[in-house]
């Protein structure tokens, strides 16, 4: 059976983007690969073996275009109003919560923020199938 490990975004600022994740997530360097073309950087925290894989093209200077094929990354938390409330004091620039509740039953609760390259992340509270 196959085990998710990592998921592997393209940043154009790794100091940046680590901050970013590091902040609002948490996330710690857990190890760094550096190539002559381009670096490698695995964040995680304990709350899961998942992890984030940072890819910085060496001498890029253009922003990444997305495209219109990326979904999103999404992370979840006990207590959702409060990590909203602390990305807002961040200075993170949270969207706002959502109820997501289509046939009258709550499905899930949610906001989404990007991070410097414009990824989006879904923060959920942990509920119903969202641990």
């Amino acid at each position: 059976m196959a085990k998710a490990i990592h998921s592997m975004i393209r940043v154009l600022d790794e100091e940046r983007s680590v901050a970013f994740y590091d902040k609002a997530f948490g996330l710690k360097v857990a190890e760094r690969l550096d190539f002559p073309d381009f670096t490698l950087i695995y964040m995680s925290n304990p709350e899961t073996e998942f992890e984030l894989e940072l890819t910085v093209n060496k001498g890029r200077t253009e922003p990444y275009d997305l495209g219109d094929g990326y979904g999103h990354l999404a992370v979840s938390v006990e207590d959702l109003d409060a990590e909203h409330a602390r990305f807002e004091a961040e200075g993170l620039a949270p969207r706002k919560l959502v109820e997501f509740a289509p046939a009258g039953e709550l499905v899930g609760r949610f906001f989404f923020v990007a991070d410097p390259d414009g990824y989006q992340i879904e923060v959920l509270e942990r509920s119903g199938r969202f641990k």
